[in-house]
């Protein structure tokens, strides 16, 4: 076994989580990376734009500094709750996967230079627990791109049939779609015979 580096594991699963997230929108038209595809209306790029907000927030704000850039629907969320989970008209996918990268180097001038046991606040965090680490800090937003890398999986499933856990390996048994469909009719048998359906 060899000698590990916890903050360059972290930073690793953070780079990966934030690649397998963006990789999400390859290949998709406009249209398609912005479809509303739940009822909540969760879709690819506004996850994208969310997550540029939670970077942002979690390395900058926690640890007192500025992104220096002007972002009205960041600055100001209050006013439309849930602005950040979707890509206005005139937000392409270029401007905001651009500005996701900016943020990735902003956050990672926060993480670079400091010391896992950093110290840092939470303003949006229960007053007992606001007072942090920039450990904790790494793990808690690994932690949220990873379940939001979980939803894009889904959504881009739903919106073409494209999986796969990143571009070089897709984590997923090597199925034709026919057996793909063969599977899923297979596990709907067996939900069915496991009890009523309710909805």
């Amino acid at each position: 076994m060899t000698d590990s580096d916890p903050k360059a594991d972290l930073r690793r699963y953070l780079q990966a989580a934030r690649d397998a997230l963006v990789w999400k929108l390859d290949g998709l038209s406009e249209y398609d990376m912005r479809r509303p595809m739940t009822p909540t209306g969760t879709n690819l790029l506004g996850l994208v734009k969310h997550m540029a907000g939670v970077e942002l927030g979690y390395f900058g704000d926690t640890f007192g500094r500025k992104f220096p850039e002007s972002l009205p629907w960041y600055d100001n969320m209050d006013d439309e709750p849930g602005a950040d989970f979707w890509a206005s008209e005139d937000e392409s996918q270029d401007d905001i996967v651009g500005l996701y990268r900016r943020v990735w180097a902003f956050a990672d001038e926060t993480i670079e230079p400091n010391p896992l046991d950093a110290a840092g606040m939470v303003p949006w965090w229960p007053p007992e627990r606001r007072e942090t680490t920039l450990h904790r800090v790494l793990v808690h937003v690994i932690a949220e791109i990873n379940r939001h890398a979980g939803h894009a999986d889904i959504v881009r499933e739903l919106v073409d049939g494209a999986i796969g856990l990143r571009a070089d390996a897709s984590n997923l048994p090597d199925l034709h779609a026919d057996s793909w469909a063969e599977h899923r009719e297979k596990l709907e048998r067996v939900a069915r015979a496991a009890g009523p359906v309710q909805s």
